[in-house]
């Protein structure tokens, strides 16, 4: 069959659609259902591209314009002529037909496969502005049996998102590095297609949900010669415009990602930004850079850069006061190693004393005791506080205010390891959760029956779980996916650390606990109780 010829077959003659005025003729594997209409005969294929059901069941209305099919079963309609959808989503494949005396002779040839592959990625782009999950799911699976690159469509999905993160970059991005990951580590079972299928989906849901009818927030024109300390001074400054500029023309000169972050580190270290999100988003970036190559680089870089530049800074808020004093003061003298036993207990200002006091250390030895502590913290959250309703604001923590603690220790290893001289703001930010997450703990509860003997087997089976998490809220699934793989790159990085069975037992509480996501009632009492006191 040719990509360009009509490929005329004779479906049935026109005595076939006698009576009923429909017939549904099987041809080269596929099922055609022919329509009679007045004068007119049009063939589509039988299946609505909705939910399957047969269109040989469908209702004809003819119009000014045409003739209107509509699938009984949820109402969509279709133009015969054109196939285009009037009232749902997906289009209806239609063939042309001829008329030859009493035959019907249609073209099943099909249209040029690349045509195909722009149509489905319109479609799809169509679907998830309406965040229409099932409709997406078939418009990859359409663009992927065209002969598309399934990489394709996550790279011109995240370009035409990229203008729509109002505020930069979202739990979307990183989500989209540690699906692809999985999707590349995956052991392929006699269902792997299918598996395979699922973080390509859940990668283009989550960009869908994140930009959810949202409209374009162009970023700034400009150009400007690329200078690291100037990158990390215009992000300093809240300088949106001058930081993609040096960004934007860095990129168009050749520069990579690993030329880029180093000033993207310092500038996400430089403050205890957004509770850790900020070095987060750097080290996930070059992951989903890595696997989508530097074409896909300024979809994902200028979205970093507007969530830096507008990142919350929280040691400039009273709780965190004593951050800049402690960065100050770390002078690499102090050789006394912090007790994990006290850090886990400490004021925030307590455990930046401790870890100042050991600055002499090896880093990654006083990370592997902090991670120590935040792991024991995160085995022994107290989840009695998801059920408190008479709290303050600043008192809304949950489980996730615990694993980004994990994936931000992550962070550290990974930047801090590629350049030392952020050490210091990475194990002091790590103090700073601990402090914060201290008051939040329960060291009487029973947690022995969260151990996990044998690590591998554990992530093995609860990542292959991620493939039908059963989360609505994608940014659910993206903390359960991205702290179990946090959680399986610590481990692998030192085995025997103290702090793995902690972080093992912590993570298996975490995936197998109720996790409140809407407080009806905290929300009402502390929205009554502001507005009382404005």
């Amino acid at each position: 069959m040719s990509d360009t010829e009509p490929d005329m077959v004779l479906a049935a003659r026109l005595k076939d659609l006698a009576g009923t005025g429909r017939k549904i003729v099987r041809l080269e594997g596929r099922q055609i259902v022919l329509f009679l209409s007045g004068d007119r005969i049009f063939a589509c294929n039988n299946r609505c591209p909705h939910e399957g059901y047969p269109l040989s069941e469908g209702s004809l209305s003819e119009t000014s314009s045409g003739c209107t099919l509509t699938c009984n079963w949820h109402n969509w309609k279709f133009d015969l002529a054109s196939g285009r959808t009037l009232l749902g989503g997906d289009d209806l494949r239609v063939y042309p037909t001829e008329l030859r005396g009493e035959e019907i002779w249609i073209d099943i040839s099909d249209p040029p496969a690349e045509h195909g592959r722009a149509q489905a990625l319109h479609r799809l782009m169509a679907a998830s502005h309406r965040f229409e999950y099932d409709r997406m799911a078939r418009e990859l699976a359409r663009f992927i049996k065209l002969g598309g690159d399934p990489l394709d469509a996550i790279r011109h999905a995240l370009e035409v998102a990229s203008p729509r993160f109002e505020f930069g970059m979202t739990h979307a991005h990183p989500a989209a590095a540690e699906w692809l990951r999985l999707r590349e580590t995956h052991p392929v079972s006699a269902s792997g297609e299918t598996e395979l299928f699922v973080p390509l989906l859940e990668i283009l849901a989550h960009l869908s949900w994140d930009t959810l009818r949202e409209n374009e927030f162009p970023y700034p024109e400009g150009t400007a010669a690329f200078d690291a300390d100037q990158l990390a001074a215009a992000i300093e400054e809240e300088n949106e415009k001058r930081a993609i500029s040096l960004v934007r023309t860095a990129l168009k000169t050749g520069a990579d990602f690993k030329t880029l972050r180093p000033a993207l580190a310092r500038a996400a270290l430089a403050h205890y930004a957004d509770f850790g999100h900020s070095a987060i988003y750097v080290q996930k970036a070059g992951t989903l850079i890595d696997r989508l190559g530097e074409k896909a680089a300024p979809a994902i870089l200028y979205p970093l850069i507007r969530s830096l530049v507008l990142a919350t800074r929280e040691d400039l808020i009273p709780e965190f006061r004593f951050y800049g004093d402690a960065l100050m003061r770390w002078d690499r003298k102090g050789e006394e190693c912090p007790s994990p036993e006290e850090l886990r207990s400490a004021s925030i200002r307590h455990a930046l004393d401790m870890t100042v006091k050991a600055s002499a250390l090896p880093p990654q030895r006083l990370h592997a005791v902090l991670l120590e502590a935040a792991m024991w913290q995160f085995l022994h959250f107290d989840a009695s506080r998801q059920e408190q309703i008479r709290n303050a604001v600043s008192d809304n923590v949950g489980w996730l205010d615990f694993t980004h603690m994990l994936t931000f220790a992550h962070a550290v290893r990974e930047l801090c390891g590629a350049q030392p001289d952020l050490w210091p703001q990475g194990l002091l930010q790590m103090a700073c959760f601990i402090g914060r997450n201290a008051a939040y703990t329960d060291g009487a509860q029973d947690v022995s029956g969260w151990s996990v003997e044998d690590p591998a087997a554990f992530f093995e089976s609860e990542l292959i779980g991620m493939l039908d998490h059963g989360q609505t809220e994608p940014i659910v699934s993206a903390h359960l996916l991205k702290t179990l793989m946090a959680a399986r790159d610590e481990w692998l990085e030192d085995p025997d650390g103290a702090h793995v069975p902690l972080m093992l037992a912590a993570v298996n509480r975490f995936l197998h606990t109720p996790l409140k996501r809407r407080h009806a009632l905290r929300s009402a009492h502390q929205a009554l109780d502001f507005v009382a006191d404005e």
